[in-house]
């Protein structure tokens, strides 16, 4: 399976990713990169072999191994974005930080964002990607065994009515219990949107999606964006995707 996940990621970075940061950053070639939660590292690979300087950072030991497994000279570290003596470890300033599917599952987002400020150079860049809260899967049930995985908005059940519901469907205690915290700690895009401006981020570029890029890959769908409408967004909006710049705290 984490050999599947690297191979998915080095697909999305070839055919999306790098192309959409290539053309939102003129320089992108000549940045020096951190990935924050880059899991089996299949995008600093990307970038790697195209001869970029990249740094990763990953909170489990297990999946740090198997990226470098995967590809042996990459700097992926094991570390954990809320640690408030990350940026003193990893003594570096970066470009651009990419932050992919991780920033919902982190309960103290405002020691991420004052590390984000601390590793990042002068308007320096974030590309950060997230499920909204509210969205339908956000919850991560889709990773569940039994008919739940299919399923949208169960993590908007409560309790009471989840676990019942799940020990039915034989479903696994631990991936209930995993949907109900994912809820309990998601991030709406208004929240995010009052982070980026207590600590002083500026959009460069905002997207909201009912189908999301990578379902190109693996459902062989269309993107296909919405606007931003209060309220609406945050039920009908499967993704967040933004590009932000580090500006002076206002």
């Amino acid at each position: 399976m984490s050999e599947k996940h690297f191979h998915e990621q080095v697909s999305f970075s070839q055919s999306y990713l790098v192309p959409f940061l290539q053309q939102q950053i003129p320089d992108f070639e000549r940045q020096k990169v951190l990935e924050v939660g880059c899991a089996e590292a299949g995008f600093l690979h990307v970038l790697a072999a195209r001869g970029m300087e990249a740094v990763g950072v990953e909170l489990s030991p297990d999946r740090v191994r198997l990226a470098k497994a995967q590809s042996p000279r990459l700097d992926v570290r094991v570390g954990d974005v809320t640690d408030p003596h990350l940026a003193e470890k990893i003594q570096q300033i970066f470009d651009l930080i990419v932050i992919r599917e991780v920033i919902e599952h982190v309960a103290d987002r405002d020691a991420l964002f004052v590390n984000l400020r601390a590793l990042l150079a002068d308007r320096g860049r974030v590309y950060i990607t997230f499920p909204p809260r509210f969205s339908a899967f956000a919850g991560h049930q889709q990773m569940g065994r039994s008919l739940l995985r299919r399923l949208p908005y169960v993590h908007l059940w409560p309790g009471w009515l989840l676990r019942p519901a799940g020990r039915l469907l034989q479903e696994h205690d631990y991936l209930i219990e995993e949907v109900l915290r994912n809820y309990r700690i998601g991030l709406s895009v208004h929240g995010f949107e009052k982070y980026c401006r207590r600590y002083g981020f500026v959009f460069l570029r905002r997207d909201l999606f009912l189908i999301r890029p990578i379902y190109r890959q693996r459902f062989g769908w269309s993107p296909k964006k919405i606007p931003s409408l209060p309220v609406v967004r945050e039920f009908l909006a499967a993704g967040c995707e933004c590009l932000l710049q580090k500006n002076a705290l206002p």
